[in-house]
């Protein structure tokens, strides 16, 4: 049995969420949106991003096709408006078949993975985390470094021969988690307490997602700020 929790919050510093999530136990589709800040219609990207992958998956199509799809119609609907810079968002996706996941990436929201010890699954699309990559970067260095939220790939952004989507299969073992959050959770809150949150077995997961995002909340929280946990039954 999956239980899941799930939130969203504006921050302390955005007028409007720019963020968006899908979660549904049913179809074992979740994700997590971020519209990127500083492009036209976030908050538009990031719905359409949703719906998009949502539609796709339930019509059958795997998740690396529905993203490479929304991709797509992201492109064309900015295309075919006047605008001085395309409409683009993040992604991060899980896809659960029993105990057995699929999780699909592009941008800078991240999936990790809880059995014990927090790991990512997924790597940032963006220029720090190159620099991280290639040893030119520590992991403190980054989380402050002016560029941390340059990306290298974007849904609706990235054309579609050059998008890379991030890809990871595996599954889950009995009390296992799995976290998926946008980076205004991740800009706030270090590995470390995420992974102490996470860990908790003694609150719902519903209850470990709310503290998470009060954890957020409790420093600068400058930007949106999404989070969904799924925890399988011990």
């Amino acid at each position: 049995m999956i239980e899941f929790g799930h939130g969203t919050h504006t921050g302390l510093r955005r007028t409007r969420n720019e963020d968006t999530y899908y979660a549904d136990a049913g179809l074992g589709l979740f994700l997590v949106v971020d519209g990127m800040g500083g492009h036209r219609h976030g908050e538009v990207a990031s719905a359409t991003a949703r719906d998009g992958v949502v539609a796709q998956v339930t019509a059958g199509q795997s998740l690396v096709d529905a993203v490479q799809r929304v991709n797509e119609a992201l492109i064309a609907r900015s295309s075919g408006q006047a605008a001085a810079r395309p409409m683009g968002t993040t992604i991060a996706a899980v896809r659960m078949t029993g105990r057995r996941y699929e999780a699909a990436w592009v941008g800078d929201s991240r999936i990790y993975h809880w059995d014990g010890a927090l790991r990512r699954l997924s790597h940032d699309h963006s220029i720090v985390e190159a620099l991280v990559e290639a040893g030119e970067l520590t992991e403190a260095q980054a989380r402050i470094h002016p560029q941390r939220s340059v990306l290298t790939q974007a849904l609706g952004i990235t054309a579609p021969d050059q998008l890379h989507i991030g890809l990871a299969r595996g599954e889950l073992a009995p009390g296992a988690r799995l976290l998926l959050c946008t980076d205004g959770l991740t800009d706030e809150v270090d590995d470390n307490r995420i992974a102490e949150i996470v860990a908790r077995s003694d609150i719902a997961a519903q209850e470990c997602v709310d503290h998470l995002l009060l954890e957020a909340l409790a420093g600068s929280a400058r930007d949106n700020i999404t989070a969904i946990l799924l925890r399988v039954a011990a």
